[in-house]
């Protein structure tokens, strides 16, 4: 059962796949970063504009509520990066340290039914040639 497991595991869907996740949930997070700190700022500031100084519920805008916070960005992009650095260093080297261990390249493996497909047409080319 633990060697199933194991094999279930390492087979690289699975590490493959909590990676992606990983890096989804780190964009996100990133990109929730921008909007909060750049997007957010210059729509308040187009509402203060646009309604003479009030928000559009009719009250008036708050002090610093239209300034852009490149503190939050930053913190995001390190928090994005530190996030991609550990990951690699955790999950994905360790994985192709594995996979050439085993004999198994990743980059270049073509999948089986390519491999029989090629092999049905090198043997169709050899049977033509002796005709």
């Amino acid at each position: 059962m633990i060697k199933g497991f194991k094999q279930f595991v390492f087979r690289g869907n699975v590490i493959d796949l909590a990676v992606a996740v990983a890096v989804g949930t780190a964009l996100a997070a990133l990109v929730a970063a921008v909007t909060k700190a750049l997007i957010d700022p210059i729509v308040v500031w187009f509402v203060y504009v646009i309604t003479g100084g009030k928000t559009l519920d009719g009250g008036p805008t708050l002090p610093g509520g239209g300034i852009l916070n490149v503190g939050l960005l930053v913190t995001g992009l390190i928090t994005f990066f530190i996030t991609l650095t550990v990951l690699y260093l955790v999950f994905v080297l360790p994985m192709n340290k594995y996979r050439q261990r085993m004999g198994q390249s990743g980059v270049d493996a073509r999948p089986a039914d390519v491999q029989l497909l090629e092999e049905i047409r090198d043997l169709l080319k050899e049977q033509q040639g002796k005709k």
